[in-house]
């Protein structure tokens, strides 16, 4: 499945110009608040008509303004999870997922199978419930039952996590990743969470003042990104496990680093996202500091940004993003080809 956007839309002094391919998996629509994120999946599901342009998805036309075509958003097969959960407070959770299921009336797409998807979301215990007596983890989780139900060809997610606290963040990420690795629906996923970005994405979009500056794959594109919570992420491998400290070697292209235990077996795959205001530099190998992780690099750019400046670090070919004031950079007298030392403060680690 592919989802192919080239589209252009104006409203009030707001101008949208998007042109890119999705591919299966989780693709991020990242930027600030404004940059018109939301506008382009509303979009996507036939709530905003552009002013010009095409939307195809799995070679189906669904906007070609040149020729007149528009679907309307209830023939799209698409599913929609909001910031909000959107349920209907007087039925139940299994009248709220059975809702979504009669939209797919027989249709094709993803697996619609009731007890398949009440078992992948952990929410067998909640049918006979009514949503006033869920947290809100567990309501959205609801939410994206009843949108898988309706067996969509493509699943929207808009900043589905933003209205939760951390611990219920925390809650329902874990199931995200469950939908991008196990059903096979590609999901076009807003957020302007770099470390949500970092954990569940694919390939990244980059939306800045309502056009695209940059698409790609996760690894290269969120060193990239402008955010307050920047960062990196580096694919690595579970090497040991040190039971008598409880600590967990992962390899990486960038180098060792060693993480608190993962429940991993060796050899499996995970995702690291290192902050970048987590990175200190140094012009000498470290000695007698309590930090665990230590990367050579290379200086690659540095972006001044007033009062900080970005350091865009090569560490073996990985990019690896430092945020640092700008003295700190003038008294290292930092440049491009400079070897440094990143000393790394916490590492975040999930599954790939």
């Amino acid at each position: 499945m592919s989802l192919d956007i080239d589209i252009e839309h104006v409203r009030g002094t707001f101008r949208l110009a998007a042109r890119f391919t999705a591919q299966p998996g989780v693709t991020a629509l990242f930027g600030r608040s404004g940059s018109g994120k939301s506008s382009l999946i509303d979009i996507v599901a036939g709530l905003i008509r552009p002013r010009r342009g095409e939307v195809t998805v799995d070679g189906q036309t669904l906007v070609d303004t040149d020729r007149g075509v528009f679907v309307p958003s209830h023939r799209r097969r698409i599913g929609y999870v909001f910031q909000d959960s959107r349920l209907f407070p007087h039925l139940s959770v299994r009248q709220n997922l059975l809702y979504g299921r009669w939209f797919s009336r027989g249709e094709g797409g993803a697996a619609g199978d009731f007890g398949s998807i009440v078992d992948l979301l952990g929410i067998a215990a909640l049918v006979e419930r009514k949503p006033d007596s869920l947290s809100g983890g567990e309501k959205q989780r609801v939410a994206i039952g009843r949108a898988l139900l309706a067996r969509p060809r493509l699943l929207l997610m808009d900043e589905p996590l933003a209205a939760l606290d951390e611990a219920r963040r925390a809650e329902i990420l874990p199931y995200i990743e469950r939908l991008r690795d196990g059903t096979g629906v590609p999901i076009l996923y807003v957020s302007h969470s770099v470390a949500e970005v970092a954990r569940l994405a694919t390939t990244v979009v980059i939306l800045s003042e309502g056009k695209v500056t940059a698409v790609g794959p996760v690894l290269d594109i969120l060193p990239l990104a402008e955010a307050s919570d920047g960062g990196s992420a580096l694919e690595a491998v579970v090497a040991s496990h040190d039971e008598t400290f409880q600590l967990t070697t992962l390899a990486s292209v960038a180098g060792e680093l060693q993480v608190p235990r993962l429940a991993a077996v060796v050899g499996s795959t995970v995702r690291a996202y290192i902050r970048s205001r987590d990175v200190m530099l140094s012009l000498q190998p470290p000695q007698e500091i309590s930090a665990l992780n230590v990367l050579a690099g290379k200086v690659a750019t540095i972006s001044d940004g007033g009062a900080q400046a970005d350091v865009r670090l090569d560490c073996n070919g990985a990019a690896v993003m430092a945020r640092l004031t700008t003295k700190s950079v003038q008294r290292l007298a930092l440049a491009p080809g400079r070897p440094v030392f990143a000393v790394i403060k916490s590492v975040s680690f999930e599954r790939s």
